[in-house]
This record gives structure tokens, C-alpha cells and sequence, in this order.
């Protein structure tokens, strides 16, 4: 009780809301970026063929992953993390603006590339000066402070693609939304620089060299010296398998999207319309879809917070993490069934549009399945990963996520040349299957590490 009573450093606030506007510009700028390709001229758009926004939408989703590990590792041995971040944040500005100013994707790929490099230098670093504020923090404490800082990002989100996109829809367009993402960026970095007072200690120094001295190197290199037992064997396979599953979920949940934007999507963006969007006169954006997720993760993280602690209290305890891990993969299965009946009512575009309640029930399945077991993988690795393999078994998990990102553009494109009935409903068969195996070996899988 009391932890909770205690003030919380307003440092802590400072990365937080970093946190609210760097996300709000990203997932408005992911979303911009695959329509503003594919619609036509007169829509504001390149007019570009739906294939390169899928391929652009999934490289900038790939490389916005795998670059946190490089600015970590900087941050870690040789520069002030403080200072990687408003660097990160100007450069993540300037991506943006070659966005507004773009009129090939010359300038989209420049856009991507300053993006994922500011990317890097902010995203962990935020993360790691805001677990310092804590420095004498029981574990408890610190899972309510990221859990609190999670539902910052999550509020970014949906701010982004439910406020900042209108400004689509506007005379100013896609390049004005850019533009506006630009300006969050530069407003986030003032906040940080007016903020760092705020930190004490926390990120002045490389985090590496904050926290070295000589006995603690001396007792690392022994443990490290130590070889692994077979428990610990075991737990790494057991990390590694849920870490490849969930691989397989994050390549399907992002390319949920693609559909959405350019088959379900209104014409007047990039889609061929075979959803009705429509609220009387106004047309929705796609990017609400985007903003349903955000808003149900916002909902649903402390819900399963409280029942994933309600079931420790039962006598056979809470689910494993193999367990909800497969939960989460069959309910992404219930996604693309959702998607594959859409476009069986719509006859694939030939016949009248479905409603949106159908979309609204995709984005519902996808959110759920990803609350289930995505908040949990980190927690799950650090719990169970010998400890001179943490940061190795913790750099896997976005590791997989970039190959996820890097593969749903491609994979989308591929499934594009076959009847959507038939292609996602393999999809849908693949994805319950993968589900269904890991139910089948859960128990099995969870003698891995010992227990659930």
C-alpha cells in the first residue's frame, strides 16, 4: 500500500508522455503512408499500385523494430541516452517532413529511413531512463509503471488515427497530416528538453557504464563462465518456441491491415470498397480500425491484468504462457474468418457492400487475441531466461517481430493474386492450426521451464 501512496517522480510523466506523442504521430504516419500511396491523384494520393504501399507499410513497420536494438546498444556503451533521445525525436521530425514534401517514393524511403534511425535512439532509451527513476523499486512497482506508461503509448495511438487523420480529409491532405506529425514530433522534443531536469541521474551517463563496477564484473564474468544446466536448456527452447509463434501471429496481424485499407476500404481512399463506411454523409477513415485497437488494448490490458490474477488464486492456477500464447493465435484466426466472410457476402466486390459491423468484429478478434498473450512475452522472458542470456533472449522477441514486419507486405501481395475467399480462408485454416498444436503441447511445452 505503500508504493501506491507514494509520489511518482515527475520524470517519470516526462518520458511517459514522450511516449503519447511520438505514437500519435507513428501510427497516424504508418497509416497515412499505405494510403497515401495506392489513392489517386485526385484523392490527394501518389496513385501508386497498392503493392508498393504494401511493401513501403511493411518495411517502415520492420525497420521501426530492429533499430531499437542498435540505439540500445549505443546508449548502452557510449552515449547519454538522454541526449539519443530529443536526437532521435528531431530526426524522427524531419522523416516526416520529407513525407509532406514527397512526390515519388524517393523521398517515402528517406521518410523511412530517418524514421527507423530516430526510432532507435528514442524507443528503448525512454523505456530504460524511466525504469531508473525507480531505482529502489520492487518488482511490483515497476510492472505498474510500464503497465501505466504502455497505456500512454496506447493512448497516442488512438488520438493519432482517430483525430490526427481527419486531417486527411481536409483541404491540407495526407502531406498536411505529415506535416502535423512533424510538428508532434518537435513539440515532443522541447518536452523532453524542458523534462531532463526532472531525472536526477537517471540516463546522464551510458546505461552500461552508469551501472559498472569491478566486483560486479568480476561475479558477471564467473556466472557467465558457468555452463547452462538442462533446465536452463530447456527454458531457452521454451522461449524460443513462443517467441516463433508469436512470430507467426505478428506477420498475419500486421497484414490484417492491408486488406482492410485496400479491399474493405472506401474508394475515395485506396479501397475497392467492398465494406460500407459510411455514417450518413460522412465517410469513416480507414484508420479507425487502427484506433479500435488502440482503444480496446487501452480496455482490455487491465481487465486481463485482473483475471490472469483472479486465476493464480485457483487451485490449478492461471493459464501458462504456452497456453494464452495459443489462445491469442486462435482468436487471430477468428480475425481472418471474419475478413474471409466479408468478402464471400460482398462477392469479392460484385455485389452490395457489407456492413462495417463485420470490420468492427475483425478488429475486435485481433485486439483480443493480442491482449491475451503480447503484454506478457517480456515478463515471461525475463522470469525464465538464465540470467547471462536475458538481454540476448529479450532482443529475440523484437527480433522476430522485425521479420514479421518485414514479410506481411510481401506475403499480402502474393495472396493478392488469388481469389480472397480461397487465399484467407487457407490463411485462417493455417493460423487455427498453429493454435491448435500449441494447445495440443502445452503441457509438454510447459515442462520446458518447469511448471506453468
Amino acid at each position: 500500500m505503500e508504493t501506491t501512496k507514494k509520489k511518482w517522480p515527475f520524470g517519470f510523466y516526462v518520458c511517459s508522455l514522450s511516449f503519447t506523442f511520438e505514437r500519435l504521430a507513428y501510427y497516424a504516419a504508418k497509416w497515412a503512408l499505405a494510403i497515401f500511396i495506392a489513392a489517386e491523384v485526385a484523392n490527394g494520393g501518389l496513385g501508386l499500385d497498392k503493392s508498393v504501399g504494401a511493401t513501403m507499410s511493411s518495411y517502415l513497420v520492420a525497420f521501426t523494430y530492429i533499430t531499437p536494438i542498435l540505439g540500445g546498444y549505443i546508449a548502452d556503451r557510449w552515449v547519454s541516452p538522454r541526449i539519443l533521445v530529443p536526437i532521435g525525436e528531431i530526426l524522427m521530425g524531419i522523416s516526416y517532413l520529407f513525407a509532406w514534401k514527397a512526390n515519388s517514393t524517393g523521398m517515402l524511403w528517406a521518410m523511412i529511413i530517418l524514421l527507423s534511425i530516430g526510432t532507435g535512439f528514442f524507443k528503448g532509451n525512454v523505456s530504460g531512463i524511466n525504469g531508473r527513476l525507480f531505482p529502489l523499486a520492487d518488482q511490483d512497482t515497476l510492472d505498474s509503471v510500464f503497465s501505466i506508461q504502455y497505456s500512454f503509448v496506447n493512448i497516442g495511438s488512438f488520438c493519432g488515427t482517430t483525430f490526427l487523420t481527419l486531417v486527411a480529409k481536409t483541404s491540407f491532405g495526407y502531406r498536411g497530416l505529415f506535416f502535423g506529425c512533424a510538428i508532434a514530433l518537435f513539440v515532443d522534443c522541447a518536452w523532453w528538453l524542458f523534462g531532463m531536469r526532472f531525472f536526477g541521474d537517471a540516463g546522464k551517463k551510458p546505461f552500461l557504464v552508469d551501472n559498472r563496477t569491478e566486483n560486479k564484473t568480476q561475479t558477471k564474468k564467473e556466472k557467465d563462465n558457468a555452463p547452462l544446466t538442462k533446465l536452463e536448456k530447456n527454458r531457452v527452447i521454451a522461449i524460443l518456441i513462443v517467441t516463433l509463434f508469436s512470430g507467426i501471429f505478428w506477420l498475419i496481424w500486421y497484414m490484417v491491415y492491408m486488406p482492410v485499407y485496400y479491399e474493405f476500404g472506401p474508394v475515395s481512399e485506396a479501397g475497392a470498397g467492398w465494406a460500407n463506411w459510411n455514417i450518413g454523409s460522412f465517410v469513416m477513415p480507414t484508420s479507425w480500425f487502427d484506433s479500435m485497437n488502440g482503444l480496446l488494448c487501452i480496455i482490455l490490458c487491465p481487465v486481463f491484468a485482473g483475471i490472469w490474477a483472479k486465476m493464480k488464486q485457483r487451485p490449478q492456477g492461471d493459464w501458462g504462457m504456452f497456453t494464452k500464447t495459443a489462445v491469442g493465435i486462435l482468436l487471430l484466426g477468428l480475425c481472418t474468418a471474419c475478413m474471409v466472410l466479408a468478402a464471400f457476402l460482398s462477392g469479392e466486390g460484385t455485389k452490395d457492400p457489407v456492413g462495417i459491423w463485420i470490420i468492427i468484429l475483425t478488429a475486435i478478434f485481433m485486439s483480443v487475441g493480442e491482449v491475451v498473450f503480447s503484454p506478457l512475452g517480456n515478463s515471461f522472458i525475463s522470469k525464465y531466461a538464465p540470467k547471462k542470456l536475458l538481454g540476448t533472449m529479450l532482443g529475440v522477441w523484437p527480433f522476430i517481430i522485425f521479420f514479421a514486419g518485414l514479410g506481411y507486405g510481401p506475403l499480402y501481395n502474393f495472396l493478392s493474386t488469388f481469389s480472397f475467399v480461397k487465399a484467407y480462408g487457407v490463411v485462417t485454416i493455417i493460423i487455427i492450426a498453429c493454435g491448435l498444436v500449441m494447445l495440443v503441447f502445452t503441457k509438454k511445452f510447459d515442462k520446458l521451464v518447469g511448471g506453468k
